[in-house]
């Protein structure tokens, strides 16, 4: 069992207690493991509940970035959860490919049609996933899909938030507790702007380059070749100070892109849902 490293308020000490016996009232496990501090709560949990019953399986696709599914295998080991990758095709699919304000609906589509074989030759297990309480109320057509192929989302189910998530990860030493949100690539596209397996690497190696420099948190948008980055805004003036000391704008128009802007007003999650 994760031991608590540190005190929990009363609330979370009993919504970790609810999650627990979630857990343990279930057979056997599979967790749509994505490496983000929601998923991987969930990984943890389960394996604390079930043991060798549990795994946790990564689709791996263009869009997700390399750096996040290293991190994704490093913290499934620290867990000691068995991890599997599967291969996801989603750009073959127009429903994604095309960008629609539903692409969601068809990765996750793409990812749960690969993940219930392997779930039922794992003695049947059932397939659980990171979705929270604070998704219920986002732009998600995902979730939707995960409901469609019978998925379960235990922390939604026992209104476990954001906030939650974090402090229980903290208090259980988990040493990604704080790690920041990072959406797949395709979520870097305005809706009905075509996606390629190129132009994700495109974003995903521009990114990259960023958080090589130390900005952990960011966006690179792609408006046509045009990049647009945001980081939080009070690092907005380090982006600055890296462009006139670094070839910022070269190393992008060396990826592919012809012009690069800056968002004054800072990374906003989920600012291309805007309408």
């Amino acid at each position: 069992m994760f031991r608590l490293q540190e005190p929990l308020a009363d609330r979370e000490r009993q919504l970790l207690a609810d999650l627990r016996h979630w857990m343990a009232a279930q057979s056997a496990l599979c967790v749509a493991y994505s490496g983000g501090v929601d998923s991987t709560l969930v990984a943890a949990m389960a394996y604390e509940a079930k043991g060798d019953a549990a795994l946790a399986v990564t689709g791996v696709s263009p869009a997700l970035a390399p750096h996040l599914l290293r991190e994704a295998r490093n913290q499934a080991s620290w867990i000691g959860i068995v991890h599997r990758e599967c291969a996801t095709a989603e750009l073959n699919d127009p429903d994604y490919s095309s960008n629609p304000v539903d692409r969601c609906f068809a990765c996750k589509r793409e990812l749960h049609h690969h993940l219930q074989p392997i779930a039922a030759a794992a003695g049947g297990a059932l397939v659980i996933d990171g979705v929270n309480l604070d998704d219920l109320g986002d732009h998600r057509p995902g979730i939707d899909a995960a409901l469609e192929a019978g998925v379960r989302s235990p922390l939604a189910e026992l209104s476990i938030d954001k906030v939650a998530i974090r402090a229980l990860s903290r208090a259980l030493g988990f040493p990604w507790w704080d790690k920041p949100a990072q959406p797949c690539l395709a979520s870097r596209f305005p809706y009905g702007e075509s996606i390629s397996a190129e132009r994700l690497k495109r974003v995903g190696q521009a990114e990259a380059w960023l958080i090589a420099r130390g900005f952990s948190t960011v966006r690179v948008r792609s408006h046509g070749l045009a990049a647009r980055i945001e980081v939080p805004s009070e690092q907005i003036r380090a982006v600055i100070a890296l462009s006139e000391s670094e070839p910022l704008v070269e190393a992008f128009r060396s990826l592919g892109f012809t012009s690069v802007n800056l968002d004054l007003e800072g990374l906003i999650s989920g600012k291309l849902n805007r309408r």
